[in-house]
């Protein structure tokens, strides 16, 4: 694992150049993309979102989560999910969040 210079473990993934990016930059340093935009967690949220059989997005959160990412816990409608790397995250390991699909029904 690559700790960054606050010891902060490099958690975002860049879904253009495919580069390991600490958490709490915004610009890929290798290709330039946006991270908001282009980090493999808002592509997978994209998904999510573009799923039909998907009624709502799940936030989780790791069991040691940090105050700031407990308080966005639980399901949201497609249009209200908060964005990884959640703003104020303070665990020493970065923001570990996760989305998960709520689905109406499971087969066709």
């Amino acid at each position: 694992m690559q700790i960054n210079l606050l010891g902060r473990s490099i958690v975002q993934l860049c879904s253009i150049c495919h580069s390991q990016v600490n958490d709490l930059e915004t610009i890929c340093p290798n290709c330039k993309s946006d991270l908001r935009e282009f980090s493999q967690n808002f592509a997978n949220l994209n998904l999510l979102k573009a799923n039909p059989r998907v009624n709502r997005i799940r936030f989780v959160v790791a069991e040691d989560a940090c105050p700031a990412c407990q308080g966005y816990e639980g399901s949201y409608d497609k249009d209200k999910v908060p964005l990884i790397p959640i703003n104020g995250c303070s665990h020493p390991l970065g923001c570990r969040c996760t989305y998960k699909p709520v689905l109406d029904e499971i087969y066709p």
